[in-house]
């Protein structure tokens, strides 16, 4: 086994035992995907469920619900939230890549070598990670179905981990 697989299975193994649907989420009438219980995603801080065999990670923090693919844009996905210039960012421990958990923007530390005194400051690499919309409703947490339409960076490495499972993206 992989140190990849290792890693993912420790960060979300006590995700997935507070009550994740991860073999389909329930669709509700209005198109909504029930994801589980609001107290129980506040005391775990995040759940693990898929919907249409794509894995997605709905977080909670400082006080806001936040859906993402669960694998990063560049193949691995992190536990690591922090603060990058007023946002939240879930931060790669591998390629050190910040995405935030608002927008689903990578973020990098660039200057202008214009300037005469150049001043790293935080830049957009435009969104990189697709996120889903969360609804609360009487104590539930839903997630809007994705728009596929429209691509992201992350829909390569969610496909393969669909297609393949675990053990294709240790590889």
């Amino acid at each position: 086994i992989s140190d990849l697989f290792i890693y993912l299975y420790v960060c979300f193994k006590d995700v997935d035992s507070h009550g994740s649907s991860t073999g389909g989420a329930e669709m509700e009438p209005d198109g909504l995907i029930f994801i589980g219980k609001e107290e129980d995603i506040k005391k775990s801080q995040r759940i693990t469920a898929k919907i249409n065999g794509r894995e997605i990670v709905v977080f909670y923090h400082e006080g806001k619900f936040h859906a993402l693919d669960s694998r990063c844009y560049r193949k691995i996905f992190a536990c690591v939230i922090s603060d990058i210039d007023g946002q939240a960012c879930i931060v790669c421990p591998w390629h050190k890549f910040k995405i935030t958990l608002e927008t689903g923007e990578g973020l990098y530390e660039g200057i202008n070598p214009l300037e005469p005194s150049p001043t790293p400051k935080w830049q957009s690499k435009g969104v990189k990670q697709r996120i889903h919309k969360v609804t609360i409703d009487n104590g539930n947490v839903y997630v809007s179905p994705p728009d596929l339409s429209v691509s992201f960076d992350s829909d390569y490495f969610a496909d393969m981990y669909k297609n393949g499972g675990e053990l294709a993206m240790g590889k």
